[in-house]
């Protein structure tokens, strides 16, 4: 066991068996978050590396896009519009379209390094916890995984369980899994 988890573990011995149940409750929650980040919805726009993913099976961007490119003239509300072109075969829409910084990688990341990712400000766009339940609750971006239109599948858990599994998490403390 590694310094940190056995810091952890001792702390919530100390705090007694109502802050264990917490700290249970709450890596039982990350474990439906991380589901939920792990779905293409998520990972498309979160990709390791400097090209956004697209489909199901996130396969690289068409259109040669990358962050140069869209760093250099072609952003991605170039063709992913605000509203009106998000059938089957179009690019979704909504405002605004954007790929997540490199920092914010959620692919091919293990559930305990994306959750030591998502509470480091430095690689969660400067939030913390209550800041990060609300971008995952109001954010446009996000709440596009539950209605993506064109056909695209979207996150086994619904919107509601994923606000409701982050919230415990939040309220536990935002534990995170050992590797």
């Amino acid at each position: 066991m590694s310094r940190g988890s056995w810091l952890a573990v001792s702390l919530v011995l100390a705090a007694g068996p109502a802050a264990a149940e917490e700290t249970d409750e709450g890596l039982a929650a990350f474990t439906t978050i991380y589901g939920v980040l792990q779905h293409p919805r998520c990972l498309n726009c979160h990709p390791d590396g400097d090209k956004p993913l697209q489909y199901d099976d996130s396969r690289p961007h068409t259109m040669e896009v990358d962050r140069m490119s869209m760093a250099t003239g072609l952003p991605c509300n170039t063709c992913h519009r605000v509203e009106g072109v998000d059938g089957e075969g179009l690019p979704p829409a909504n405002d605004p379209w954007l790929m997540a910084p490199p920092s914010q990688a959620f692919q091919g990341r293990t559930e305990a390094a994306l959750c030591a990712q998502l509470k480091d400000p430095a690689t969660n766009g400067d939030r913390d916890l209550a800041a990060l339940l609300h971008h995952v609750g109001h954010d446009a971006l996000v709440l596009y995984g539950w209605s993506p239109g064109g056909g695209r599948t979207t996150p086994e858990s619904s919107h509601a369980e994923f606000v409701a599994a982050f919230q415990t998490w939040v309220d536990a403390g935002g534990p995170c899994p050992s590797e």
